[in-house]
């Protein structure tokens, strides 16, 4: 009777460890979305032109890695350019 008493008990720990694993884990996940969360509100908005700067810089890599074709690239750059400096 004491050994499944004492089974019993281990395995109360057990659920009780493995618990208390998973809420860290869950509330730590939580914590650093909530972080993310905060840096992209918070962070500076990027003026029209170096946002332009960027999407040109990425659309030049996609062509270099060839996943997509310059005339692709230039068209893409012309329709974002629209959305970019009618926002600004």
């Amino acid at each position: 009777m004491e050994q499944l008493d004492q089974y019993e008990g281990n395995s109360m720990h057990r659920k009780a460890a493995r618990y208390v694993t998973r809420t860290t884990a869950a509330a730590a996940t939580s914590v650093a979305a909530a972080a993310v969360a905060a840096s992209v509100v918070f962070s500076p908005v990027a003026d029209a032109s170096s946002r332009l700067e960027g999407v040109r810089a990425d659309l030049q890599r996609a062509v270099q890695l060839n996943q997509i074709t310059e005339e692709q690239a230039l068209s893409f750059e012309a329709k974002l350019a629209g959305r970019i400096l009618g926002d600004a």
